[in-house]
């Protein structure tokens, strides 16, 4: 076995195993990993936390139950090293959010001892097992992944729990216009908008004819399907100058055979075409002198 191996037993087994199915605390206890409650001011949101967005409505919302109800689920934290009595959170920064805005002084914690990559996997994770996440914010996770710890997008989707397309076509969000971005990320558009915006030739205007009017997923799937669209799709073949055309002139008198030239940056493609065997035959005999 590998010495890698129990690393990705560990993980390949779902990181419910360190957080519980679908984030329930209760499985969460029963998994030998006891709650406690800490004090508000104790716990740091998280540098790496792939929510970047929180709804101001949301946020309300849940301020609401936390100030009727407290902190039911437990925050899921990690101690830090260079911070005494402090942790810092790894999943739960909005119920920490909501608890400071309804004046509660403390929560329900789980403390895992988790290193940065698994501490990231557990946030993504808990957020998309919970649908709770964002598709901008979720993509820039797995982006995160990818980047600062290695992983493949195959490698993800099993650590992940979703498939290699699901993955695939996330990631194309970031793709998008920053403008686009800002709307899947206020709610205003959802993941399925974002994904046909992607196959239009101006996305930034589409979204805010799809916001201003309320268009359905199938109604921007639709504008994308639209002929002049597709029209537009297509690029459009550069404008070649004076001395390039005179260049092509030059070429197919000294050849005898039609020559096209294509600049592409500081070099470029020369094309030559040929109507029959005898044509190939004597431009051999010629570039070969």
């Amino acid at each position: 076995m590998s010495s890698d191996e129990p690393q990705r037993s560990r993980l390949g087994r779902g990181l419910a195993a360190l957080i519980g199915d679908v984030g329930d605390e209760i499985a969460v206890m029963e998994r030998g990993r006891p709650q406690r409650r800490a004090p508000i001011a104790q716990l740091r949101p998280s540098r790496a936390n792939p929510r970047r967005s929180f709804r101001e409505e949301d946020l309300e919302e849940l301020t609401a139950s936390v100030r009727e109800k407290g902190v039911i689920q437990p925050i899921l934290v990690r101690r830090l090293s260079h911070e005494a009595e402090a942790y810092e959170i790894i999943a739960g920064e909005r119920r920490w959010r909501a608890a400071q805005r309804a004046g509660v002084h403390d929560a329900p914690i789980v403390v895992l001892d988790v290193t940065d990559r698994e501490a990231l996997e557990i946030a993504i994770v808990e957020n998309v097992q919970r649908a709770d996440l964002n598709a901008i914010d979720e993509a820039a996770g797995y982006e995160q992944l990818i980047a600062q710890f290695s992983y493949t997008q195959e490698k993800l989707a099993e650590v992940i729990g979703k498939s290699r397309s699901h993955i695939a076509n996330t990631l194309r969000l970031l793709k998008l216009p920053d403008a686009v971005k800002a709307h899947v990320l206020d709610g205003a558009l959802t993941a399925g908008h974002a994904r046909a915006l992607l196959t239009l030739p101006d996305p930034e205007a589409a979204a805010r004819k799809a916001v201003a009017r309320g268009l359905s997923v199938r109604d921007v799937e639709a504008m994308a399907r639209a002929p002049e669209v597709k029209s537009l799709g297509r690029p459009r073949k550069a404008e070649k100058d004076a001395d390039t055309l005179e260049l092509e002139r030059e070429l197919s008198a000294a050849l005898g055979l039609d020559v096209t030239l294509n600049p592409k940056g500081a070099g470029g493609e020369l094309a030559i075409r040929y109507a029959s065997l005898e044509q190939l035959d004597m431009l051999v005999r010629r570039l070969r002198g």
